[in-house]
């Protein structure tokens, strides 16, 4: 199979700068465009300076261009501007892996649509280890469906903009699956003041920001005299890159089609 050339989007981003490391290193991969807002600071410069190496490849503001010189493009920016991508990269017939989170319904709903033409990949987390965990979940949301109560807690740096992350969300849709339960009708997203007793039923999300915490997900099974905690830890951003590049991979020569993680690691 020939290599697949990925266009990075929000370049200049934390997770932008991973994903180019990541692409410089994948083998099967080829750094083919890396792309930004126009305005940010490292538009023009190379994609990869700020890892130390020379790539040829130079940040540009036109996302048009950048996509049209891939095959895949790989985004983990913000919904607004994804979505935008996602429009290219349909009018252009690309692939696309997207790991952006924070979607509103006709957000996901235009994801859905992009992919009955061109191949997709969307998964809230991309990371190997954290695809490992919704399996463990699903098992053992089975064992303990009577007696326990579940709450997922999740933490992320300063900067996350959206709540609860699109990790714990994905966590929680897969217990509540299992339970035979909608995560919409039996989420509790916050508690305070005399809230009564907790409902048998339901399942709680607490969320913290603070600092430079690149995102840990617990998900506690509390019964009576015992609690089992299923926990995914991430002290880089690294893992989530290279799930993406193993996403763009699995999209290769693919037609159209709506994928996830689970889909890329063959657990389905």
């Amino acid at each position: 199979m020939s290599d697949i050339r990925v266009a990075i989007a929000g370049a200049s981003g934390r997770m932008g700068r991973m994903l180019i490391e990541a692409a410089l290193k994948e083998e099967g991969v080829v750094l083919a465009a890396a792309f930004d807002r126009p305005g940010t600071p490292f538009v023009g410069r190379d994609a990869g300076e700020m890892a130390g190496v020379a790539t040829g490849v130079m940040i540009g503001d036109d996302a048009r261009v950048a996509i049209a010189a891939a095959d895949c493009v790989i985004d983990f920016t913000r919904p607004e501007g994804t979505l935008v991508h996602l429009a290219l990269a349909r009018e252009l017939g690309r692939a696309m892996v997207i790991g952006t989170t924070g979607f509103d319904a006709a957000g996901k709903a235009a994801i859905a649509q992009a992919g009955r033409e061109i191949p997709v990949v969307f998964a809230p987390n991309m990371a190997v280890g954290v695809n490992a965990v919704f399996r463990l979940l699903e098992v053992a949301a089975r064992i303990l469906s009577e007696g326990y109560d579940v709450e997922v807690i999740e933490a992320h740096h300063r900067f996350k903009v959206d709540a609860p992350s699109g990790t714990a969300l994905r966590m929680g849709e897969v217990v509540a699956r299992e339970l035979g339960r909608s995560l919409d009708a039996c989420a509790i997203y916050g508690r305070e003041g005399h809230t009564g007793e907790r409902k048998a039923d339901t399942i709680g999300f607490s969320t913290i920001r603070g600092g430079d915490v690149v995102g840990d997900h617990t998900v506690l099974f509390a019964g009576i005299g015992e609690r089992i905690e299923i926990t995914h830890k991430s002290g880089s951003r690294m893992p989530y890159a290279l799930g993406s590049m193993r996403a763009a991979k699995y999209l290769a020569g693919r037609g159209e089609g709506l994928f996830d993680m689970q889909d890329v690691l063959g657990l389905r």
